[in-house]
């Protein structure tokens, strides 16, 4: 029989599942005394240590995607990087610093314990109750009731990223597959649907992340406002028609004559911001090219305050991805191979990952975002001297990254060149 395949899934949004976990005792685990959360009053959070790491990743992951998807892009790379790191808890030999290595850490700056308490401290804080912004993050493992897992492995994963393994009956596949998929359904409201294909006969794990967003502007829209049938231009030869919201409110923005784009931030009542990056016509390559930390980090400092006559699409788009083929190309070589070594799952080697499956799903409405990120398009402004406010009309691509303030953390990210792809 050839090796057994693991599947991962990363979902824009999920939830707790209804089955018998297996038991997990307390015994030793990443997450000792001084495990994120537990802090001393002024310590520095350990979530500082990879949200960097963790955006260069998401900007190295966009371009592979980009470069092969025409249409509109969507994705969480907070669901997708902290799936890769929980698995590396299972690896065995040189797979865990490949795993780590491949999502962009330097090992000899961080070490691999840091590492994991930087996701435990990112988990932990952005699961945190706020009666603004609804937001839980959380992982679960399906294992096939014939295996054993590696108590250790079930303690560690339960402490750092408060994920829970539950048993399986993968040999009926099909059952197994419409009931995990029937509870992404339910717990997501409907926002992922089927995102699990068909599995192999030899599937005996699956490992699930998921990230659910739900916030409202901090200056909602008056849906009054919104103009039924406006023209957004896909490109030079299509374009087509969508609601278009309207307001005019203080925002912070700018333009780049450098990168050919103008740049906006949206507030969420609660700690989360949108911000949405609008090429000039015919830049978005251009654009897309001079995505780095850096130039994020510079905009943060350029962009100011301005009333601004305001024009955003509403929308709803969704993205899914059969991550194993782009995952490769950024670092993450040996994953797929008889090479990896999971030997820490269920102290067996021959476990392979043969799929790496991702969905996220994004709503952008009047009110305000749920399950991803929000949208909007500016124009070039005008002078701030004139007597009316700058006109920042939404109807060609554009990038849309959403933050959360707190930790840092680039939550999801897309590029939405159909706000009526769905």
């Amino acid at each position: 029989m050839g090796p057994a395949r693991l599947w991962l899934l990363g979902a824009g949004i999920l939830a707790s599942v209804h089955r018998q976990p297996f038991p997990a005792h307390g015994s030793k685990s990443l997450g000792g005394p001084e495990a994120p959360g537990r802090q001393l009053s002024g310590a520095r959070p350990a979530y500082h240590k990879i949200t960097p790491t963790l955006t260069d990743f998401a900007l190295r992951l966009y371009k592979q995607l980009a470069a092969e998807t025409p249409g509109n892009i969507f994705f969480s790379p907070v669901s997708i990087s902290s799936t890769l790191a929980l698995l590396s808890l299972g690896a065995q030999a040189d797979t865990p610093t490949q795993i780590l290595e491949g999502l962009g850490f330097n090992l000899t700056e961080i070490p691999e314990a840091d590492i994991h308490r930087g996701f435990q401290s990112l988990i932990r804080t952005l699961g945190l109750p706020s009666s603004k912004l609804e937001m839980k993050v959380g992982n679960s493992l399906f294992l096939d009731k014939q295996l054993k897992p590696q108590q250790h492995f079930l303690d560690n994963i339960r402490e750092v990223y408060g994920a829970l393994a539950f048993s399986a009956n993968f040999t009926d596949s099909g059952t197994t597959r419409r009931q995990i998929n029937d509870y992404l359904r339910k717990q997501t409201y409907g926002q992922v649907v089927d995102c699990l294909e068909e599995f192999a006969q030899d599937t005996l794990m699956v490992l699930l992340n998921y990230i659910f967003f739900k916030a409202k502007w901090k200056h909602p829209f008056n849906p009054y406002q919104t103009q039924k049938q406006e023209s957004f231009f896909v490109d030079e030869r299509t374009s087509l028609r969508v609601p278009m919201m309207r307001q005019k409110e203080m925002h912070r923005f700018l333009y780049d004559h450098e990168v050919a784009c103008t740049v906006l931030q949206i507030e969420y009542s609660g700690n989360a911001q949108a911000l949405l990056i609008l090429p000039d016509p015919g830049k978005m390559a251009q654009v897309e090219a001079a995505l780095q930390p850096e130039t994020l980090r510079k905009w943060d400092q350029l962009l100011l305050p301005s009333l601004l006559d305001l024009h955003l699409p509403r929308f709803s788009i969704s993205g899914t991805y059969n991550l194993e083929e782009i995952l490769p190309r950024i670092g993450l070589t040996n994953l797929f191979s008889l090479e990896a070594d999971l030997s820490g799952i269920t102290g067996q080697l021959n476990r392979t990952v043969s799929r790496v499956s991702h969905k996220a799903a994004v709503d952008m409405s009047e009110r305000g975002t749920e399950a991803a990120a929000a949208s909007g398009l500016l124009s070039q402004p005008q002078s701030l001297n004139t007597t009316s406010a700058p006109h920042a009309h939404f109807n060609r691509p554009f990038l849309v990254l959403l933050w959360e303030v707190t930790t840092q953390s680039l939550l999801f990210l897309g590029k939405v060149v159909n706000p009526a792809a769905g």
